[in-house]
């Protein structure tokens, strides 16, 4: 998005908090708009409905009882003071017979029988202020004998509260109107400013700059949520990018020496007289310097594919029968090595696991507790059942590994200084961790139960059990 101060008027959110204040404004005045119908519309039905009650009941007296019964409805109801209605009954020469005003106020010319709306206005003198004038809306017919009645309601009331409705909506609509712009501009506004904000990151990002984060207000909304799934997305980057620097690093160096060799040997050996025993000798040991930098491009390849999700296939297994066959293996070997080898498995402990992997990462535990534990130690390997999980582990009487490096051992290529005068590449512990990764288990190092000179290290894998 380009900078400036109105950039974010072309963004999707202020289009969004443009329809929204728009669909708020319109909802605004259609609820005015009820509230008008629902007031003075409801009163102005309510008053014609009087009117022409009171009307009909006129003419029910006229129809019953002639000019008499007409003049003495209409004389009763003048005697109360205070009355809504006003009443003018006119001979058809014009005489009053009774009535509120002086002289019919409008039009009485018209045919026989037929009823007509009209609307008027009367002034009424006061005494102590100036002459009220009063609105008033009726019906007036001309009676059988020529006589004219008229019959009216006052207004007044109702035009009040017509005015005051009237004044309240034109006052509310406006105010509605621009709070929800308002509202909609500042909404925008921010969500414009935080996915800028996201937006700036991603640039940095970009430039190379992985050590950036984006912001997290802690307000929980959606913002802070895509902040904190992109910080955690840039930290598994920055951390990939450093295994790979370092990868590339340990790669280097760890190929340089078996090439180096490999090189000074042949050169070592054309600068020499060239018999059959010398050239046998020199292909021998060539073949076993290819071999181990074949077998560290193999393990590679392999970390790499279990890494990502491309190699394995979880299925039921006998995890029990498998550990029974990986100690069968490893114990000729541990005695071998001078060590006390025992074993101690559980029967029936059941996974969902790939059988190649698992022996791979058990063979890879057993081979460093072997390599790693002097003449005259111990190795205990077990294989355990707890309430949700099964175990494999190994426990040795070796060095051990410092508490700061318990973890840096399972990153790839690293060796411990005591560990570069044994054969490896650096990657098994790190294919255990990518098993366990891969079997949704746990892959965990821990001080053994030893003396400070050979604390030892106890070595856990914990699988998810299969019920």
């Amino acid at each position: 998005m380009k900078s400036g101060p109105f950039a974010f008027v072309r963004t999707t959110t202020f289009r969004l908090a443009l329809v929204y204040s728009v669909l708020f404004a319109l909802f605004s005045a259609a609820l005015l708009g009820y509230l008008f119908q629902a007031t003075v519309g409801a009163m102005r039905t309510e008053a014609k409905a009087r009117l022409e009650s009171e009307f009909r009941t006129l003419a029910v007296a006229w129809n019953t009882g002639g000019p008499r019964r007409l003049e003495q409805s209409l004389l009763e109801r003048s005697l109360v003071q205070v009355r809504d209605f006003t009443y003018q009954f006119e001979t058809a020469e014009g005489e009053v017979i009774v009535g509120d005003m002086p002289y019919m106020p409008v039009e009485k010319a018209m045919p026989i029988g037929v009823v007509r709306s009209v609307t008027f206005e009367v002034e009424r003198p006061l005494s102590d202020r100036a002459p009220e004038i009063t609105k008033i809306e009726g019906r007036i017919t001309t009676l059988g004998d020529g006589s004219v009645l008229l019959v009216g309601i006052k207004m007044d009331e109702r035009l009040r509260l017509v005015g005051r409705v009237t004044q309240a909506v034109a006052t509310a609509a406006p105010i509605g109107v621009l709070l929800a712009l308002l509202g909609g501009f500042f909404s925008a506004r921010y969500a414009a400013g935080r996915a800028e904000a996201l937006t700036r990151t991603a640039e940095a990002v970009m430039r190379g700059d992985l050590s950036q984060r984006a912001d997290v207000h802690g307000s929980g909304d959606e913002f802070d949520r895509l902040a904190e799934h992109l910080n955690a997305m840039l930290s598994r980057l920055e951390e990939l990018m450093s295994t790979t620097r370092h990868a590339g690093e340990s790669i280097a160096h760890d190929l340089r020496s078996p090439l180096s060799r490999l090189r000074n040997r042949l050169e070592v050996t054309l600068r020499g007289p060239i018999d059959e025993m010398t050239a046998r000798e020199t292909l021998n040991q060539t073949v076993d310097e290819v071999d181990k930098v074949l077998a560290t491009f193999n393990a590679i390849l392999r970390l790499s594919r279990v890494n990502a999700g491309a190699e394995g296939r979880l299925q039921r297994l006998d995890l029990s029968e498998l550990a029974d066959e990986m100690a069968e293996l490893f114990e000729p070997a541990g005695e071998a090595a001078g060590l006390t080898f025992s074993s101690d498995i559980q029967p029936d402990l059941v996974t969902q696991g790939d059988r190649a992997l698992l022996a791979q990462a058990i063979s890879n535990i057993l081979d460093n507790a072997i390599k790693y534990t002097p003449s005259g130690g111990r190795i205990q390997f077990s294989a355990l059942s707890h309430e949700e999980t099964v175990e494999i582990r190994v426990e040795d009487t070796g060095p051990g590994i410092p508490d700061a490096d318990l973890e840096r051992v399972k990153e790839r290529f690293v060796r411990l200084d005591d560990a570069r005068t044994q054969a490896g590449s650096g990657l098994g512990l790190a294919l255990v961790e990518a098993v366990a990764d891969l079997h949704q288990g746990q892959f965990t190092l821990m001080p053994g139960h030893g003396l400070d000179t050979k604390p030892g290290l106890i070595v856990a894998l914990v699988l998810p059990k299969d019920i």
